[in-house]
């Protein structure tokens, strides 16, 4: 019997994803600074949340994950409030802009932990998007939760032009790049658990 993964996210998109895959799952929701810190690098940044969510919590094999959308050096994380959501989709109108996950796995056990991570940027294009759409997306309320205020799985894909990268990485968790990580670790994939 395989012991179940731990999630280290209460993202209900991370959790549907994983256990699209065949994966048991044990979901326990890590605390940790989400704030960038002064001059902190977007890439330092995401790898430092996700290094902290995946400490944070106890298991024996552990994945955490964060997501932040960049635009030029601008960190452009979840919105405060529906101005803020509708400032952020202004800027990203008829742009483009990275989207950047953090992967960490983390095996605990006897001795020291192993950990490894993984980085996976992928460029998203904005069309150029009208005042009222604005309005009418910050109306459904979709990105008030989400790193750079939209959704590419639900009615924000609405908005998108092109992707170039991992579609799954936008979504929150680079599919590919995180079974490496769990291969790495010696967690066994679903297929090879039921061999």
């Amino acid at each position: 019997m395989v012991t179940p993964l731990v999630l280290a996210s209460q993202s209900p998109r991370r959790r549907s994803l994983l256990a699209g895959l065949g994966f048991a799952l044990e979901v326990r929701p890590a605390h940790a600074d989400e704030s960038a810190h002064p001059g902190e690098a977007p890439r330092a940044y995401v790898l430092r949340v996700a290094r902290e969510k995946a400490r944070a919590v106890t298991g024996e094999v552990v994945l955490a994950a964060d997501t932040t959308v960049v635009q030029g050096d601008a960190i452009l994380g979840k919105p405060a409030d529906a101005a803020d959501a509708a400032r952020m989709l202004r800027a990203l109108s008829g742009a483009r802009h990275e989207v950047l996950t953090a992967v960490v796995v983390r095996r605990n056990g006897p001795g020291a932990p192993l950990e490894r991570e993984a980085l996976v940027a992928t460029e998203v294009r904005f069309r150029a998007l009208g005042e009222a759409e604005i309005a009418w997306y910050v109306r459904t309320g979709e990105p008030l939760d989400k790193a750079g205020a939209y959704a590419l799985q639900d009615a924000g894909g609405a908005l998108v032009e092109g992707v170039s990268g991992s579609v799954s990485g936008v979504v929150g968790l680079p599919l590919s790049e995180t079974l490496a990580l769990l291969r790495a670790v010696g967690y066994p994939l679903p297929w090879e658990a039921h061999a």
